[in-house]
């Protein structure tokens, strides 16, 4: 059934790329998008992509433990996603310095980016403001996005996979509100495969 699903999301996905290519490319869509390396350093998501086929994965932060499960999982197939040619980019609203310390605490390869300021998120049509009742329940559980993202926006990201051609064109884009719900490692390896 999830195969079926996805071979839908890829089909629908591919008919609406069709219609955008033209303007989906690095240089006009990704060039205005500027992001923090784990240094702090300004970096624009053209550069980063670098006419590279990329996995953008989308994630809440390292206080969500959904998000670093998936974040673990992906390194079940990183080797095999270079050997295809892709690179993997996760971005999350955290500042960088909670950005290093979920890398050096998971141990993560790939590289991660900070996108605070929620421009990617938004570019994307992914961002949402978290409202004031789960704001109150994350603080609860010691979570608190202002500290987190250095921001007052109270904005996240839904959790999201997206595949970006070396044109910079999206063949892929899977998100879902229920932020439990994750493709695995397996259903984006088999997905990048397929959109080479």
């Amino acid at each position: 059934m999830k195969s079926l699903l996805i071979l839908i999301t890829i089909l629908i996905t591919m008919g609406c790329n069709k219609k955008n290519s033209e303007t989906n490319t690095l240089n006009e869509a990704y060039a205005n998008i500027t992001l923090k390396e784990l240094n702090n350093n300004k970096i624009q998501l053209s550069k980063a992509l670098n006419n590279r086929q990329s996995i953008l994965i989308f994630y809440r932060g390292g206080w969500c433990p959904y998000c670093n499960k998936h974040l673990k999982d992906l390194k079940n197939i990183e080797k095999d996603l270079q050997d295809l040619g892709y690179q993997i980019i996760a971005i999350s609203p955290e500042k960088a310095s909670e950005l290093a310390k979920t890398k050096d605490g998971l141990s993560l390869p790939y590289t991660l980016l900070s996108d605070s300021q929620l421009n990617a998120a938004k570019h994307f049509d992914l961002a949402f403001t978290v409202d004031s009742e789960t704001l109150k329940k994350y603080s609860k559980y010691g979570i608190d996005l202002e500290k987190s993202s250095g921001e007052k926006h109270h904005g996240l990201p839904v959790p999201s996979v997206l595949i970006i051609s070396k044109k910079g064109e999206i063949v892929f884009k899977h998100s879902d509100k229920n932020y439990k719900k994750r493709l695995s490692s397996k259903e984006i390896l088999e997905v990048a495969k397929n959109n080479i």
